[in-house]
């Protein structure tokens, strides 16, 4: 027994040297991070809850400088915090390959542009590009200012009563991108709307429990599990809202013969665009070039999860954060009113494209909530050459987290930086900020193509909102606890109260 105790001793160590000393391993194991355990590293810290992930991950925000990194043999990932890394990785396509993480979302996106790469992202990119011009976000305007009176109906029959934005909010978002984006309406009885959000939000916890079991990232291994088992019950959930809702539209071409073959601008020959005068989708797009065989059945399938995903639940979170804000903020609130007032005075009209470049104090407002709570709060790049950041050499093959919401919060940048302070984005009190240091819409090359129609919507909800109400607190920041997620959520309701304006 004893020979065999020293030979498993003996085992186990040489083991350890080769896996942890390695080049690899000793360059990654200089940036800081947290202790390692024996041969696996922190392969054990990093399996917690998923509120528990959260509130590490600030901890260790809180205690390094810009960058740390995790370690779990034999694979190492770097996360960074500062614009100077953030810049060298965002700015171009050199580091442009999303990382290996976002191979856990294709069950469901698959290749979309969202989780694609190289010349196929470029593709779709372009196919995709002209359906968020000038032209078409002022149609979007219209039908997202029409579907707010449906948003508008539910708080007034709520109105001095505590209400979770959260579902309010999510049922808003999606009906926008279907009715815009997608060209579909969707039906009163909304169950399967409602399925389809359960269904998004029951997968982004999966994904997250995933990403820190290392043992479950084969795919044999995490399809005979459990959660393997119930992500293949909740895709069939979303696939099939997402095929109908294709499906509807594709009917509706053939019915009304609509074509999708003429410019709006002289300089967009290559690309698919939209007749002026007719409300048209991006879905629209997808299905022309389907028919030019640019693009696939499954690939029209990709884009559109991937849009119905983006497009829905992260503003929804945007516009969650930015109420609790606006809620426990009176005189900010009064101040977007009066800017208000100010633009409609006494009418009661729809909000138009030129209305919306008049909010300027809502606009800082928005972009104040956003930087605070960053609907998408990481990012993942593949590092795909030997780089440095922060003075330390990164290797091939290591992961690098973009932590989007950490940055935000660094005092060097932003004084202050957990006081919501919408003068930070007056136009005299932005110069000079670095580029890459507020990014809540990723930035370089691969940002966020659906940015303005998110900042229109938002826009358009908030303004609607405190033309008829007054939002009083309920739920305050420091009742704020997030939980890992896809989306930046917080871990129960965020309760709102609205109370009716007197006219």
């Amino acid at each position: 027994m004893f020979v065999y105790l020293v030979v498993t001793v003996i085992f186990l160590c040489v083991a350890h040297i080769l896996l942890n000393y390695n080049r690899k391993a000793r360059l990654i194991r200089k940036i800081p991070g947290p202790r390692d355990d024996f041969i696996i590293g922190n392969g054990f810290t990093v399996i917690r809850s998923p509120v528990e992930i959260m509130q590490m991950r600030r901890e260790l925000c809180t205690e390094f400088d810009g960058i740390f990194r995790i370690w779990i043999c034999p694979m190492g990932a770097v996360c960074i915090y500062n614009p100077e890394d953030v810049e060298i990785l965002m700015s171009g396509m050199k580091y442009g390959e999303k990382s290996f993480v976002y191979n856990f979302l294709k069950n469901w996106l698959r290749d979309g542009l969202l989780v694609s790469n190289g010349a196929k992202w470029q593709t779709r990119r372009k196919i995709l590009t002209p359906a968020f011009h000038f032209n078409i976000l002022k149609q979007f305007c219209e039908i997202i200012d029409e579907n707010s009176e449906r948003f508008l109906e539910v708080l007034h029959q709520t109105a001095g009563k505590p209400i979770d934005v959260v579902p309010v909010l999510s049922e808003f978002t999606l009906n926008s991108i279907c009715e815009t984006a997608m060209g579909t309406q969707l039906c009163d009885d909304n169950s399967a709307a409602r399925s389809y959000k359960k269904a998004i939000y029951d997968i982004g916890c999966l994904v997250f429990d995933r990403f820190v079991r290392v043992y479950l990232y084969p795919d044999f291994i995490f399809h005979l599990t459990s959660m393997g088992r119930k992500e293949s019950k909740y895709l069939k959930v979303v696939h099939s809202f997402t095929e109908n809702v294709i499906e509807q539209r594709r009917e509706y071409i053939e019915k009304n013969g609509i074509k999708i073959n003429e410019q709006i601008e002289a300089d967009d020959d290559d690309s698919y665009v939209y007749k002026k005068k007719k409300k048209t989708a991006m879905l629209d797009l997808l299905l022309s070039a389907q028919k030019e065989g640019h693009i696939d059945k499954i690939g029209v399938q990709e884009e559109v999860d991937t849009f119905m995903f983006e497009g829905h639940d992260t503003t929804a979170s945007g516009l969650t954060y930015c109420f609790m804000l606006l809620a426990n903020n009176r005189k900010i609130q009064d101040k977007i009113i009066q800017e208000l007032d100010d633009i409609f005075g006494d009418e009661d009209r729809p909000i138009k494209m030129e209305d919306l470049a008049k909010m300027k104090y809502l606009d800082c407002c928005i972009k104040e909530s956003l930087r605070l709570y960053p609907p998408v709060h990481f990012i993942s790049r593949n590092i795909n050459e030997e780089t440095v950041l922060s003075n330390y050499t990164i290797p091939a093959g290591t992961l690098c987290h973009i932590l989007i919401s950490d940055l935000h919060l660094r005092p060097d940048l932003f004084k202050n930086p957990t006081v919501f302070d919408p003068d930070r984005f007056l136009p005299e009190n932005s110069v000079g900020r670095h580029p890459y240091s507020y990014i809540p819409f990723s930035a370089g090359p691969r940002n966020c193509i659906g940015q303005k129609f998110a900042m229109i919507e938002m826009k358009i909800a908030v303004a609607r909102v405190l033309r008829k109400f007054h939002l009083s607190p309920v739920t305050r920041p420091c009742d704020i606890t997030f939980t890992a997620d896809l989306v930046l959520r917080n871990n129960g309701p965020v309760l709102v109260n609205f109370i009716k304006r007197e006219s």
